[in-house]
């Protein structure tokens, strides 16, 4: 058995490695305190669910191909399949029982992803950290449940820091009423899930809410950077913002922004937002701050 097929194998056999099932992704991360440690799983999973063809984690029920690019991709990004790693795809095919033109389909979309490079008298290799394309929301979900997490949820608290309070002033400027009409429901929703203790309908409303906003802002580079949001928003764990615990103060944050817009205030939207993304005092780092190097 060659290196690769054994590392696969090892790797497949508890292939979870931290993944979210659909029910994770789905429930709320309100759920899980702060800091909480999801730990990898490598050693609990069942052997037979490293098949793909008896998979359902992961799968967002897209068939054995999206399947086997969450696997492979998923052991990548871990650092299971390490740079410039010779990927053979009669061994991956062998290993995952799946036929050659799933393993192809499956390679080309981890090569639009940057994980991998194919060429002429080469191959297909694993490429460095440094030519991945991170801000692609598959990888930004392997980051979040493997080795990495900490840094990923570190780097999208950040990035949501600089994006999202400029989207909501720049939103005020757009005044359109049908995406105002529709910011106003999801806060109604949001607010009624609130009292009815219903997490998933919270947090569906709230993705809706964020994507929304960035796209009416009239900037169409931000809005190519709204799935950088909904990532963001599936993942939890490490330091959590106003829209990861759920409240009357988190729900007055998106009310308050949506009466700025309607007011033209953008100064106002952004001010809210700000708030909105504040992370919780009894977390030890209150806003994203500059990093010692």
């Amino acid at each position: 058995m060659s290196t690769l097929a054994h590392t696969m194998m090892t790797a497949a056999r508890s292939a979870d490695s931290g993944l979210a099932t659909p029910g994770e992704l789905d429930r709320y991360p309100y759920a899980e305190a702060p800091g909480t440690d999801r730990g990898t799983g490598w050693g609990t999973a069942e052997p037979d669910l490293g098949r793909v063809g008896r998979r359902t984690a992961g799968s967002r029920g897209r068939g054995l191909h999206g399947q086997l690019v969450q696997q492979l991709g998923q052991m990548i990004v871990s650092g299971d399949l390490g740079a410039d790693r010779p990927l053979v795809p009669e061994e991956i095919g062998q290993r995952f029982e799946v036929s050659r033109t799933v393993v192809r389909e499956s390679l080309r979309v981890l090569e639009a992803k940057g994980l991998v490079s194919a060429r002429p008298n080469v191959g297909t290799r694993v490429r460095p950290v440094s030519d991945w394309n991170l801000l692609d929301p598959d990888i930004i979900e392997w980051r979040a449940y493997g080795p990495q997490r900490d840094d990923q949820r570190r780097e999208l608290s950040e990035l949501r820091w600089t994006i999202e309070p400029l989207a909501a002033r720049l939103a005020a400027g757009h005044g359109r009423e049908d995406v105002q009409q529709r910011l106003t429901d999801m806060v109604g929703i949001m607010g009624h899930a609130l009292g009815q203790g219903d997490a998933l309908t919270f947090a569906r409303a709230d993705n809706e809410y964020h994507s929304l906003l960035i796209q009416v802002a009239g900037n169409r580079m931000l809005e190519h950077l709204s799935g950088i949001v909904s990532a963001a928003l599936q993942v939890s764990g490490g330091p959590v913002t106003g829209c990861e615990r759920p409240n009357e103060t988190s729900l007055a944050h998106h009310a308050r922004i949506v009466d700025a817009l309607a007011g033209g205030d953008g100064a106002a939207a952004e001010a809210a937002m700000r708030q909105l993304l504040t992370v919780h005092p009894e977390v030890e780092r209150v806003v994203p701050a500059p990093r010692e190097h």
